[in-house]
């Protein structure tokens, strides 16, 4: 038995998947999932936008032992 059987992925069908949307659309209201995307949208773009702006300092830097300005690691 492999770990994918085991959590069953990548086998959901079409009735699974609209149960789990109706469930969700019961738990949080069909006006509230709208504002819910929203946000989760807006997070996952502020991420991205961070991850391209931060760039490791010391990632393309030839390492000088010798050079006591360089930070040691």
């Amino acid at each position: 038995m492999t770990l994918a059987s085991l959590f069953l992925i990548g086998s959901f069908g079409t009735t699974e998947i609209l149960l789990i949307l109706f469930v969700i659309i019961l738990l949080f209201g069909a006006k509230r999932i709208p504002e819910l995307a929203k946000g989760l949208g807006k997070g996952i773009r502020e991420f991205k936008d961070a991850s391209k702006d931060e760039q490791p300092e010391f990632r393309d830097r030839p390492v000088n032992p010798n050079d006591p300005t360089q930070p040691r690691l």
